[in-house]
């Protein structure tokens, strides 16, 4: 049966001027989700910034015809038997019955490879089943607001990130007060020009995503403009706002600002665990002993089961200098939630402090799964390597390069690819990188050296290679010899083209021009000496493919 999805109508986008309406609209959506067994820390469902008020829910028919089915599994599902809770939804037709039958399945493969088969060919199994069930439903037009975001849950954990991307944004569409999927749209969200190729909707809560997403993409300035808007439209109460705002002083290392914004948050809202993970980071920065001790007893007695207490107890350990207590703290936390991403980072940190730097890296390398915008993760792995000595690894030296050159830092990336071949380049990738880096600055008499030297190099040597990259340097050089005349260079180069798929053709057209030229009298220039010799060993004949093994950082030993 087909359904048409309710899109919940409010203001517009950045119009507060009804927030009674605002707060109905919240509570409809908060008490949605509840019946749905969702529930956000972050955001709106679960915050302090509305009161509690009864709403009615009407019975649809199906709802109706499903409710004894639905109250009973839904009583499972609160007890964690998610098979259970599964078993006696099959078949009900209903969309709150449907969603939680399918969220029931997804938290069981969840809990069941929770473990070193997180990854496994299992669990995928299970998750395509999952996926094939609701993109039936999904062509159908049969999922709402709270199917989508699920059917994006699903996505995204099998890496389809482009396909997740568009579901969650269809979801913000059908249901815009969801902050489920939009939480999980910003988890997605790489830069900033990613972001103005989406479609989201003219929805007031866009303001709050593009508030958080601009915090979590560094953008601090930004972000600080669109809080302040926020409190300026009638939220000075909320304490997630003013927590945001202390995270992003966090982030630009305005500690004393962060200090006192938490502060004040914690007066306002004296049993808050959210965020208070990283009131403790600032508290352990500024070495106040004293402080983050009350800290971490105070949550221990709120809920000492929460994976920001067991950070806060980590870094209570961590400032005694007691790192084996605190890595136990956030290995506890990572049991609670393995996807806490600043507990990942914090081990990280511990294992280093006890010179365990194998394990280090292996953390810090979940916690840029996780996230793979956090910079602290990036710094702490990069520190890691400083200590391995990694630095001198080509290898290393050549990415660094390809992250400058997006940076648009070219005369840094020059600088780590020439250095990358300095070290010994282990892949033969370094001078094929500067040389591609010299033609795109019209730097055409370096990007020849570099061509020379890289072919020179593989075939000297007796490597082997793709064919892509010597065709691309013979390509090159046949270009550049007869732009300079050189008849006989670029005439070797061209032959040498013709033994690759890719360039044969160019290289059958730059020979008949040469011998057109050549026929017309035209002489080879003799000013330009052609500092290229094609080495004895190559010829026509031969056909390389790669053999270098690729970097596997998982064995990478102190």
């Amino acid at each position: 049966m087909a359904v048409a999805s309710a899109v919940v109508a409010g203001p517009g986008s950045g119009d507060f001027s009804d927030l009674r309406e605002i707060k109905k609209q919240l509570l409809s959506v908060a008490e949605r989700s509840r019946e749905r067994g969702l529930q956000h820390r972050e955001g709106f469902q679960g915050t302090n910034f509305v009161e509690f008020i009864n709403s009615f829910v009407c019975l649809f028919q199906d709802d109706a015809r499903d409710l004894d089915a639905y109250t009973l599994a839904k009583s499972y599902f609160d007890l964690k038997e998610y098979d259970r809770a599964a078993y006696f939804l099959r078949g009900c037709k209903s969309q709150k019955a449907y969603f939680l039958y399918m969220y029931s399945r997804y938290l069981s493969f969840c809990f069941c490879f929770a473990g070193p088969l997180e990854k496994g060919q299992v669990k995928n199994e299970a998750l395509r089943e999952l996926r094939l069930e609701l993109s039936k439903k999904h062509k159908a037009r049969e999922l709402d607001g709270f199917g989508l975001y699920l059917y994006g849950v699903v996505l995204r954990k099998l890496d389809l990130v482009k396909e997740a991307i568009d579901v969650f944004v269809e979801a913000t569409h059908v249901l815009p007060l969801h902050w489920g999927a939009w939480l999980e749209l910003c988890n997605l969200i790489t830069d900033k020009e990613m972001l103005k190729f989406l479609s989201l909707p003219d929805t007031w809560m866009k303001e709050f995503f593009l508030a958080h997403i601009y915090t979590e993409l560094q953008l601090i300035e930004e972000a600080l403009q669109k809080y302040q808007s926020l409190i300026d439209a009638g939220f000075s109460k909320s304490t997630y706002i003013i927590s945001q705002i202390a995270v992003a002083y966090h982030n630009i290392r305005d500690i004393d600002k962060a200090l006192s914004i938490f502060n004040e948050l914690r007066k306002q809202d004296p049993y808050r665990i959210e965020n208070m993970d990283t009131f403790s980071n600032l508290l352990y920065v500024r070495s106040m002993k004293p402080e983050l001790s009350y800290l971490a007893h105070n949550l221990c007695e709120i809920d000492k089961y929460r994976v920001e207490t067991c950070c806060v107890i980590g870094n209570y350990y961590s400032l005694r200098s007691q790192h084996e207590k605190a890595a136990l703290y956030f290995q506890r936390a990572l049991k609670l939630n393995p996807r806490y991403l600043g507990a990942w980072t914090l081990m990280g940190h511990e294992y280093m402090e006890m010179k365990n730097t194998s394990a280090a890296i292996q953390a810090y390398r979940h916690a840029i799964e996780v996230n793979k915008r956090d910079y602290r993760a990036w710094y702490g792995l990069g520190q890691t390597y400083e200590i391995l000595k990694i630095p001198n690894d080509s290898r290393m030296l050549v990415a660094l390069g390809e992250c400058y050159e997006k940076l648009n830092q070219l005369v840094e990336a020059k600088k780590c690819y020439w250095r990358a071949y300095a070290v010994g380049d282990v892949e033969k990738m370094a001078l094929v990188k500067l040389a591609k880096l010299h033609e795109q600055l019209n730097e055409s008499e370096q990007a020849a050296q570099c061509y020379i030297k890289y072919i020179q190099d593989i075939y000297s040597c007796g490597e082997i290679v793709e064919h892509l990259e010597v065709s691309t340097a013979f390509r090159y050089l046949a270009q550049y010899y007869f732009k300079c005349k050189l008849w006989d260079e670029a005439s070797a180069c061209a032959q040498k083209c013709c033994a690759f798929n890719d360039t044969r053709e160019e290289g059958k057209a730059l020979l008949r021009q040469i011998l057109q030229l050549r026929n017309q009298g035209e002489t080879s220039t003799t000013e330009i000496a052609a500092p290229f010799f094609l080495p004895a060993s190559l010829s026509a004949n031969n056909t390389p493919t790669r053999r270098v093994s690729p970097l596997n950082l998982s064995s990478v030993t102190p």
